[in-house]
């Protein structure tokens, strides 16, 4: 038997390749099916199956573009149903690969058809369990994200995750192993470990959700403090619903792009988005580009941002990341890209076009000059709960289509986020808008403190 974990760091997702005697299965594949192809082929072994855990929100699955690449099966818990053929599996049924066995067990409350896959290894013992988001390390799938459906309030779903924590995943064995969906960073849970993987009986006794805790108290800790879920959550659950473009058509209609296509591409709509590292696209961008760093939370920050997937985008990255820009981008469902500037950034400039920059200044500017203007803190409302600059005004990026005419066009503003990267996005949908009186304060929150900005913490007033 042979197990492993394919950790996402950008999406904080965990897939998982499973192998027994010849035969593999897949748990909640990313988009991309080229590295489950490849690690089934170079360890000699066929995909039988494709084991969603519920139709994902943060992410689009490879699970149909893998089953017609293999002739493997998808299968999924109770109630769910989709345009493409799967195995709608019951309550406790069981898959048999090489010489282990799988077991599904129905967890609704996350969303109606979650459900977690048991593993026996050859000896018949159950050695690990694959939770996606019924139960992570630390914390429990967020009850609002099912696809509405007009009978099931979050209320509803959380108390429903309750019972199903209690009756499906609390009477196994300690000493299984929990592979959980998530890690840390993921929009799907409040408090999730950096952990990856745990004992459950370890979480027995650590996670709030499988200690003694009332099921009000339960329900009133989960639909309390969740933030909206980013906007493009329901439409990539759709999509893994209905199914998809394949990846392999979407890598195809990505092509090197000249300066003079990419003005034509922007006149008809497009819009352009920067990759590159927000130090490269302070010192010089195409005007009215939007920023998202492939070094940073890339996917999520586009797919929480852009909020039209048919939006045409073209884009600006190094050279040799053209392709790794294209599939994170799929991954969070934007099929539409149109391509990329060939010769990068230096291409445009070369072609007699303008570049703009970014206004920037360091924490020690901000604490010694004091330059005019007022701060704006675009983390969390959470995060400025915690500590924030004194005097600094709340208007969090998540919340920036809804939230940024409350900033006046004709006044100064200095903006930070935690480290820097949220607020170059920030700065850069703003100018896009015809912000022009902004200023980023490199290096984000983090440096302004130890630069000795004068911050205040309410919850020690």
């Amino acid at each position: 038997m042979y197990i492993e974990q394919l950790y996402t760091g950008c999406l904080a997702e965990a897939a998982y390749y499973i192998e027994s005697d010849g035969e593999a299965a897949i748990i909640d594949p990313l988009r991309e099916t080229e590295p489950y192809l490849k690690m089934a082929e170079e360890r000699g072994a066929q995909i039988k199956y494709v084991f969603e855990t519920h139709f994902h929100a943060d992410f689009v699955s490879g699970h149909v573009d893998l089953a017609k690449k293999t002739g493997a099966k998808i299968v999924y818990g109770p109630t769910a149903k989709t345009s493409y053929d799967i195995i709608e599996a019951n309550d406790g049924e069981i898959f048999e690969l090489g010489k282990i066995k799988i077991k599904l067990l129905h967890t609704p409350g996350h969303t109606p058809e979650s459900s977690c896959y048991l593993l026996h290894d050859e000896d018949g013992k159950a050695h690990s369990i694959y939770t996606g988001d019924t139960l992570f390390i630390g914390d429990v799938g967020r009850p609002d994200l099912a696809q509405k459906n007009g009978t099931m309030t979050p209320e509803d779903m959380a108390g429903t995750l309750y019972d199903s924590l209690r009756e499906k995943i609390m009477p196994l064995p300690d000493h299984i192993v929990l592979y959980p969906g998530h890690g840390a960073g993921s929009a799907c849970g409040k408090n999730m470990s950096d952990e990856t993987t745990a004992l459950l009986g370890d979480q027995k006794q650590t996670n709030y959700a499988l200690g003694d805790i009332s099921k009000e108290d339960f329900i009133k800790e989960l639909t309390t403090g969740i933030l909206p879920p980013p906007q493009y959550f329901p439409k990539a659950a759709m999509q893994n619903k209905q199914g998809y473009k394949s990846i392999d058509d979407i890598y195809s209609s990505s092509t090197e792009m000249s300066v003079e296509m990419v003005q034509k591409a922007i006149a008809d709509g497009a819009l352009v988005v920067d990759t590159r590292h927000e130090h490269d696209f302070e010192a010089g961008h195409v005007p009215g580009s939007w920023f998202f760093g492939l070094d940073g939370n890339f996917a999520p920050w586009a797919g929480a941002l852009i909020t039209d997937l048919h939006q045409p985008l073209v884009l600006i990255t190094e050279a040799g990341r053209e392709d790794e820009a294209t599939m994170r981008l799929a991954r969070v469902g934007f099929d539409n890209v149109l391509g990329y500037l060939g010769g990068g950034i230096e291409s445009w400039e070369n072609a007699g076009n303008d570049l703009r920059t970014v206004k920037s200044i360091t924490p020690d500017q901000f604490v010694n000059a004091k330059p005019e203007g007022q701060t704006v803190d675009v983390r969390l409302p959470s995060e400025y709960d915690t500590c924030h600059v004194n005097g600094a005004e709340l208007v969090p990026l998540d919340f920036i289509h809804s939230e940024y005419l409350k900033l006046d066009m004709n006044r100064d503003y200095l903006l930070h986020c935690k480290g820097g990267y949220r607020s170059v996005i920030f700065w850069s949908i703003m100018a896009s808008k015809g912000y022009s009186h902004l200023t980023n304060i490199r290096g984000g929150f983090d440096a302004l403190k130890e630069a000795g900005a004068d911050v205040v913490m309410p919850e020690l007033a």
